[in-house]
């Protein structure tokens, strides 16, 4: 027992030492608090000892923990650079952020950051809750301290570029990420988001170094095969366009655009067989539906099938009204007009469809179907001569029965 009293007090007496010259600076009420507890374990066994006491095992062991366990865990974590206060905001900031109240949460980080205006962790929580709000300037502000304090915080970097991109600042964007990526080459989502915002700028050449670059440290990355893609066509590479879609479509096969891409690219160089399949393939995936029942729709056309063409365009118009309008319009369906099945509501008030599409995506898809217009069809006479023919004949019969 006495050997018992002895360690502990010499043990307890040093760390309260120890923990007052270490933590005192702080002045912060936490660690003057816990200093506290642990005086008053000190004098409750002083008192044990001068008066002969014996406190029992729960008393005893709640003294080793408040007067020698606490302090030596929090001198293990200063030592290892983390902060007791810290680690208590951190887990009440948790408990609001589970109960959803964010403004307690926030409340909470800026509380941290009033005691230690340099918390790198207490910063970058900061600006994921303005971001969340919608307050991108905040944020970024918030990241911007988060990345003066961490210089290798990359994550934190990215969330600026991805911010000031959103706030239309699309060149200070491109500089965060051009540094981002010199010193982080292997940094993929950068160079996702630098494509991006080079082919909204439609500097397709450059936004094909950044993806090819991100190859090498993504070689199975489906995303930049399939962005390369999308540069390939804007470029007119169909041959390279293909090469790219067919390898992101094979390591991820439920890549249903890559496979919309394929078919319309095979549609134009009139290889029907493998539009076919492509677009079928395409049918699995609900948004992709309707455009890929279209397309089937004028491959059977094309293939002189007019029942199986009607058919598909009708499964088409029935999925998306809008079809109706660019059935109509499209030349290819003039002998077959009649037999469109007609939405119930006005055409002139069909609303126009939303998508999921992004915008590159969506220019790519209308850079493949302008090309099929032009390119496309003199294909069809070039390939296919019987084709000019027997439109002719049915667009004759058309007329003839308009007539009478």
């Amino acid at each position: 027992m006495l050997v018992e009293k002895i360690i502990f007090s010499i043990l307890a007496i040093y760390l309260l030492i120890l923990m007052f010259f270490k933590l005192i600076k702080r002045t912060d009420k936490i660690y003057i608090s816990i200093l506290l507890v642990e005086l008053l374990g000190i004098i409750a066994k002083m008192i044990e000892i001068i008066f002969v006491l014996d406190y029992g095992k729960i008393v005893k062991s709640i003294l080793w923990l408040i007067s020698v366990v606490l302090p030596i865990i929090i001198i293990i974590m200063e030592h290892n650079g983390k902060n007791l206060s810290e680690f208590i905001y951190s887990i009440m900031a948790k408990f609001y952020e589970i109960m959803g109240n964010n403004k307690k949460c926030k409340e909470i980080w800026l509380k941290l950051i009033d005691k230690y205006p340099e918390n790198y962790l207490a910063h970058v929580k900061l600006a994921t809750i303005y971001e969340k709000e919608g307050g991108m300037r905040k944020a970024i502000d918030e990241y911007v301290k988060a990345v003066d304090i961490n210089k290798k915080d990359y994550d934190s970097y990215y969330r600026i570029s991805f911010l000031l991109n959103e706030l239309g600042s699309k060149e200070d964007a491109m500089v965060m990420l051009n540094n981002l990526l010199s010193k982080k080459p292997d940094y993929i989502n950068a160079s996702m988001l630098l494509g991006d915002i080079l082919c909204e700028k439609e500097m397709y050449k450059e936004a094909l170094n950044i993806y090819t670059n991100g190859l090498k440290y993504s070689p199975n990355n489906y995303d930049l095969y399939y962005n390369m893609g999308m540069v390939y066509t804007m470029l007119n590479d169909f041959q390279n366009a293909k090469i790219c879609y067919e390898k992101s479509a094979t390591i991820n096969s439920l890549l249903y655009h890559a496979y919309y891409s394929l078919g319309q690219i095979n549609l134009i160089e009139m290889d029907l067989e493998e539009a076919e399949m492509y677009f079928t393939k395409c049918l699995e995936d609900k948004e992709q539906e309707p455009d890929a029942y279209y397309k089937l729709g004028k491959i059977y056309m094309l293939r002189g099938e007019h029942d199986m063409a009607v058919k598909y365009v009708n499964l088409a118009i029935e999925l998306d009204n809008n079809y109706i309008k660019t059935a109509n319009q499209e030349p290819l369906f003039i002998p077959v007009k009649s037999k469109f099945q007609m939405p119930i509501i006005d055409e002139e008030d069909i609303p126009e469809r939303k998508t999921k599409h992004t915008k590159k995506e969506l220019k790519a898809k209308e850079h493949l179907d302008k090309t099929y217009n032009v390119v496309g069809k003199l294909n069809i006479y070039k390939l296919k001569p019987n084709v000019k023919n027997r439109e002719n004949e049915e667009n004759n019969k058309y007329s003839k029965e308009r007539d009478f």
